[in-house]
């Protein structure tokens, strides 16, 4: 790794003292260890194989703390094993400073090897009351914040009391091959990337209750300059989201060849729905710009809504003091190679509010198969019954009764093309494939499949202007309906 001198030593932490024994608290000998390695120029801490219990690890520029075959690092069951760290430069409303490893301004880290760390997660009651607050007052397994040149490899994270991992305000920052299995806690996201630039994730599985991969914008600086590519997905909320929190915004993010599928976990969910809320969301609803956003290649089995994109104002705060954040916007958004199959009715959704608009989307070859089958009452009949709703979360949870349309449904939007649409049902869907309102500038085209629909008509238009809509294939039916 950079920044590591060629020679650099090993530095065994049953050499400072640890312990493999189920009672045994290894946070200082884990720690000396680490401090050792840091002042003599930098190299690697290793805990070897057996089960380790710990405190807070905290990280030390140019050190590697590696993890053989067969080694546990196991969070303590002690909420004062984890104290409150001092409140770091950069401040965000991430919550306060409390992880199992832990590090913040230090630069050329790493976390290797085939071992595990294990949050012991289940321990700590999400509903506790702290000094800190409830998602503060329990430890994340990693917390690194402002740091830079960060390698995390190869290990597997479990059970973590809260978020798994909160990358904060970090620079050139590389994860790979890494499995994650989340299902402890409340709050249980996979990865939370968090106002970081050039940041690659790869090649990697993750199995959560709460969201899996996540980008947010807690803070003033965005999160831009993200690649994730090749991993398998699996989430009882949100598979790949950025947002909630957008204050700082997002900037030139691909995502692509990845996979999501239902969660494996049988035991008792914590939290979301049992098949998953979204595949895809990306929110901009407490300010920020998001721009430059290309999704590719995406599978999804199962899960309530593909997608779901959505700009609002709920324009909270990223700490108490910061001033209310302006209404955000999004603009430059491309999708395409996108599958779902086996989805709930959660119809996809493409939304902004009133005076406000998505800008410049594209979407192509995409396909879409939901369950269908619904009853009248089930869902709004027509698109001025779907609620605003400005100031509520982000999930299409929150509009109750299902959306009007099957397959898209377009608000407050301007420039949107697609190109390539594959849509179906496996029992009858009674409702629009495709509902546009208030749309400026909406081209689609290429239309291949429409299965099982029960519609009167393909397409419904309420305030839609500079609309270009193509016969579906074998579409016998009404094409377009425009009402003022």
């Amino acid at each position: 790794m950079s920044g590591l001198p060629v020679l650099a030593q090993d530095y065994r932490i049953t050499d400072f003292g640890a312990k493999p024994e189920p009672s045994y608290i290894n946070t200082a000998a884990i720690n000396n260890a680490i401090e050792a390695c840091s002042g003599n120029g930098g190299g690697r801490v290793v805990i070897p194989k057996g089960i380790f219990r710990s405190g807070t690890i905290l990280m030390k520029s140019h050190v590697e703390l590696h993890f053989e075959n067969g080694s546990t690092l196991l969070a303590s069951a002690d909420i004062k094993d984890f104290p409150v760290q001092p409140p770091a430069a950069y401040r965000s409303g991430s919550g306060a400073g409390m992880a199992l490893i832990y590090a913040n301004g230090v630069s050329d880290i790493a976390i290797t090897g085939l071992g595990v760390i294990d949050g012991n997660g289940a321990q700590y009651n999400p509903d506790s009351v702290s000094t800190v607050g409830k998602k503060g007052g329990r430890p994340r397994n990693i917390l690194f914040i402002s740091c830079n040149n960060i390698l995390v490899k190869d290990v597997r994270m479990i059970n973590s009391a809260m978020w798994n991992q909160h990358y904060l305000d970090c620079e050139d920052v590389i994860i790979d091959r890494i499995k994650v299995y989340n299902h402890a806690n409340r709050n249980n996201d996979g990865i939370d990337i968090d106002g970081c630039r050039r940041f690659v994730l790869s090649n990697s599985i993750f199995d959560t209750d709460d969201d899996a991969i996540t980008l947010k914008s807690t803070g003033v600086a965005a999160t831009e300059d993200v690649v994730i590519t090749n991993c398998v997905i699996s989430s009882f909320c949100n598979a790949i989201k950025a947002g909630t929190e957008s204050t700082g915004g997002f900037k030139n993010i691909a995502v692509s060849n990845c996979v999501i599928k239902p969660v494996s976990n049988t035991l008792k969910r914590i939290y979301g729905a049992a098949g998953g809320i979204t595949g895809i969301s990306l929110e901009i609803v407490d300010g920020g710009v998001m721009q430059g956003v290309t999704i590719s290649n995406i599978t999804i089995e199962g899960t309530a809504c593909p997608l779901y994109i959505r700009l609002a104002n709920r324009a909270r705060k990223h700490v108490a003091t910061a001033p209310e954040p302006p209404m955000g916007a999004m603009r430059n958004i491309s999708i395409n190679n996108l599958v779902a199959y086996g989805t709930g009715n959660y119809c996809s959704s493409i939304t902004a509010i009133p005076g406000y608009y998505i800008e410049d989307l594209s979407l192509s070859n995409i396909q879409l198969y939901n369950a269908g089958g619904l009853a009248p009452e089930s869902y709004f009949m027509k698109a001025e019954d779907v609620a605003e709703d400005e100031k509520g979360y982000p999930q299409p949870k929150v509009w109750g009764k299902g959306l009007p349309s099957s397959g898209l449904f377009i608000r407050h939007v301007k420039n949107i093309q697609v190109n390539g649409l594959m849509l179906g049902a496996q029992k009858t869907d009674p409702r629009v494939p495709v509902i546009a309102d208030d749309v400026d500038g909406l081209q689609i085209k290429n239309i291949m499949r429409i299965h099982n629909s029960g519609a009167d008509s393909f397409f419904k238009g309420k305030n839609a202007r500079n609309i270009s809509i193509d016969k579906p294939l074998g579409w016998e039916r009404e094409i377009t309906k425009i009402e003022k």
